[in-house]
């Protein structure tokens, strides 16, 4: 089983359930070092101390604040253990509120919460079937690796998922990013088509459906490389449609998503239908088998 990255307890009311935090993504792209072009030599970061040029060791570092004026607050590690909540051992739920009302953008990384002991397995189940019987998730803050998250406790399946968030003030406003965003739309029938298009392409929810084809792209590039080959991958970039031409791309694309999505539900009735015929033949040679059996017990007993 593998090692828990943070442990304590999610408090909700006077009730106190032990977990343990634990990783619920990993990444997988194609790690790289660093070297000098058209040379072996590898390029290494050290912490140097701008003054003397000489390299410092890890456990002399401290933290320092700068105030302006080319003035430093220095802070002590021990000093900033001392001042976090709760010790960093508390999920404090403050509130449950309604999964569907949290805008995805506050989310920031999924981790799982596990019991961290058998005798309090109880109480961590009837919290994660109570969430998930309101379709509630639980608001808490917490300190993990010296910066407190705000995060949500909710139930996936028999598990518990931790999401860490975005504090309001860290969600950008867009109106502020971005100065040229468009008004509402006025096109009734491009509006219109552009919804009929959405309806034509919607599907199930298939997360396995989708692969990452960049780092796949990335290994072949690097395999191809070792043995002394070059590999070319074109693609065409594609170009923005222009206002003019796009309710004639609109229904283009319409028809097309249909089509494919018509193709597809005759392979399934086709392949229900195969599977309807398999099991008539199957009935039938029994019944033929029965009807033989039957002819044979006749035939012995006249014989008798």
């Amino acid at each position: 089983m593998a090692r828990s990255i943070w442990s304590g307890y999610i408090n909700f009311g006077l009730v106190s359930v032990p977990v343990g935090l634990y990783s619920a993504t990993e990444e997988h792209e194609v790690d790289f070092h660093q070297f000098q072009k058209g040379t072996s030599d590898r390029i290494r970061y050290k912490r140097v101390n701008e003054r003397t040029g000489r390299e410092v060791d890890f456990d002399k570092i401290v933290k320092g604040h700068d105030v302006g004026g080319g003035e430093y607050v220095i802070v002590e590690p021990d000093e900033l253990e001392d001042i976090a909540p709760g010790k960093s051992r508390s999920l404090e739920i403050s509130t449950f509120v309604d999964l569907d009302e949290i805008d995805p953008i506050y989310y920031q990384k999924s981790y799982y919460l596990g019991p961290s002991d058998k005798e309090n397995k109880s109480s961590y189940a009837l919290l994660r079937d109570a969430l998930k019987k309101t379709n509630r998730a639980g608001i808490a803050k917490f300190v993990m690796r010296g910066k407190e998250y705000l995060a949500t406790i909710r139930a996936q399946d028999k598990v518990l998922v931790l999401e860490t968030m975005y504090f309001a003030d860290e969600i950008r406003d867009p109106a502020k990013e971005l100065d040229d965003l468009p008004g509402r739309s006025s096109a009734g029938k491009q509006l219109s088509m552009a919804a009929d298009l959405i309806e034509a392409m919607s599907g199930e929810w298939k997360p396995s459906s989708y692969k990452d084809t960049y780092t796949d792209r990335v290994k072949k590039l690097v395999e191809t490389k070792r043995k002394g080959q070059e590999v070319v991958f074109n693609e065409e970039e594609p170009e923005a449609t222009s206002s003019t031409d796009l309710v004639a791309a609109l229904r283009a694309s319409v028809e097309e998503a249909r089509s494919r999505r018509a193709a597809g539900g005759t392979k399934k009735a086709a392949s229900k239908k195969s599977s309807g015929k398999s099991t008539k033949k199957t009935t039938a040679k029994k019944t033929t088998a029965k009807k033989s059996t039957a002819k044979k017990t006749s035939t012995r007993k006249k014989a008798a």
